[in-house]
């Protein structure tokens, strides 16, 4: 036999211009976990803070904002809001149940508010915004505001808007009877 020739041999399984990988599709993508109820809130608030800040005049870049674009949009968001918040001279200030309508406004409640600012805090640590030190969202004049409105809803007695509930039919109710002698067990002994 001739030395130029030699019988090729097998890589082994693990080697990369091995047969056996050679053939082997691309595993498909696993699909994502559905996102938890907060992952989907969080999401959904730092878009839309996102887009408040596109629509400014001029829109600014994430870069560019600071914590007076945050208390403006949290001043924004009080157009949306649901809690009637009375004036100091609305004649149903501090009443928790006013007996008739008034022309205060609604505005965003304060707890929601708060929930919402910890929800972009996170947000924005996760988008690559810094440390936590330069988070616009932790800022403390951020803190005072929040403060404030806690302070102002309180002293007025917000009253959050009440969905009206609606009627159960006939329909509906559903009644459960129990037989109460077939519910009972016979005394069994263990011996």
């Amino acid at each position: 036999m001739s030395s130029d020739r030699h019988t090729p041999t097998k890589d082994p399984p693990d080697h990369p211009s091995s047969s056996s990988n050679h053939h082997k599709q691309p595993l498909p993508p696993q699909p994502q976990q559905p996102l938890s109820r907060y992952e989907s809130q969080k999401r959904r608030d730092w878009n839309t803070f996102v887009q408040y800040l596109k629509s400014q005049n001029p829109p600014l870049m994430m870069s560019q904002f600071d914590y007076t674009h945050v208390l403006s949009f949290l001043r924004y968001l009080d157009q949306f809001g649901k809690t009637k918040v009375h004036h100091q001279a609305c004649v149903f200030f501090g009443q928790p149940d006013p007996p008739g309508p008034c022309t205060c406004p609604l505005k965003q409640a304060w707890g929601s508010l708060d929930a919402l600012i910890g929800r972009l805090r996170a947000a924005y640590e996760e988008h690559g915004g810094g440390s936590p030190d330069t988070n616009p969202f932790a800022n403390g004049s951020i803190r005072v505001h929040l403060r404030e409105v806690r302070e102002s809803q309180a002293k007025a007695r917000g009253i959050p808007y009440r969905k009206k509930k609606r009627r159960k039919t006939k329909n509906e109710v559903v009644v459960v009877k129990k037989d109460v002698a077939n519910s009972s067990t016979p005394n069994q002994s263990f011996t």
